[in-house]
């Protein structure tokens, strides 16, 4: 996909750019794998926001996604690409032999008409699902399970993409976007290829309203508060935090402060951290 940009019509389409969209199909999403999606505004069940700075966007609906990809041995013929705006890459409608639809994420290169096949047999191509007992070294993969049968959790986001490095008895070694390295059981599913809608991180925003329109209210500095909302507010014009190092608004360092457990269980499975250690 390429990225479009506009004519200057105002600052901000001056600055703005967005997905070309031309190559999705221009159908209507498939109405049996559609969810209502209620507005959370960064709120949990009790009704307290644990996540500040959002509501307010557009409404939609959320699209079923199969994860699992536990229809093993049987092609799929991909029907349609189409955007989801409940994530950054692309999902195919893909129906299976015996006609049932589901939802897919679409790899790079995936076309209308072609056929997916998951499960032990499956040709290491783009859109195909195995376990990482059956892919070969050197595959780069996406959409990876960390727990057999759990349905995927990592590398799912749009262009990225992991490597499956080596083989260890009953887990394999992948590298992950980050440059993590970390062992998963080889009975894990991933599929192959990398993520569809690469150019997505290049993508400029360009006005404040498209941050709206995705549910992102303004983020305040706390340096211009007052006291009462904020450490780091009060003083005579521009003032300093006053304290050692930067803080949230309810006191906790913001730089350089560990939240992760000291005896976190998935350590052991972490070969290199992201961050070289």
């Amino acid at each position: 996909m390429a990225i479009k940009s506009y004519k200057p019509t105002s600052p901000a389409r001056r600055q703005m750019t967005v997905t070309d969209y031309s190559e999705l199909s221009k159908v209507a999403p498939e109405k049996s794998l559609l969810e209502p999606l209620s507005k959370k505004s960064g709120r949990n069940s009790y009704g307290r926001i644990t996540v500040h700075h959002r509501g307010g966007r557009n409404r939609r609906k959320y699209r079923v996604i199969d994860f699992k990809r536990d229809k093993k041995g049987m092609n799929a013929n991909v029907l349609t690409l189409e955007y989801d705006p409940n994530r950054s890459a692309f999902i195919a409608l893909v129906q299976y032999e015996d006609g049932e639809k589901r939802y897919i994420i679409a790899p790079n290169g995936l076309k209308v008409g072609d056929v997916v096949c998951a499960g032990e047999g499956a040709d290491i191509k783009p859109g195909n699902a195995l376990a990482l007992k059956d892919i070969p070294v050197g595959t780069f993969i996406h959409n990876i399970e960390l727990y057999p049968g759990k349905g995927t959790q990592l590398v799912r986001a749009a262009g990225n993409m992991a490597q499956l490095m080596g083989k260890e008895d009953a887990y394999v070694l992948v590298r992950l976007p980050s440059g993590e390295m970390r062992h998963i059981p080889a009975n894990c599913m991933a599929t192959i290829g990398q993520v569809s809608n690469i150019d997505h991180e290049n993508v400029s925003i360009g006005k404040a309203g498209r941050m709206r329109h995705k549910g992102i209210r303004p983020t305040v500095r706390g340096s211009v508060m007052n006291p009462n909302d904020h450490p780091h507010g009060g003083g005579e014009g521009k003032s300093p935090v006053g304290r050692p190092g930067p803080v949230t608004p309810w006191g906790k360092p913001a730089m350089g402060y560990k939240t992760r457990k000291a005896h976190n269980r998935s350590d052991k499975f972490i070969v290199k951290r992201r961050n070289g250690k």
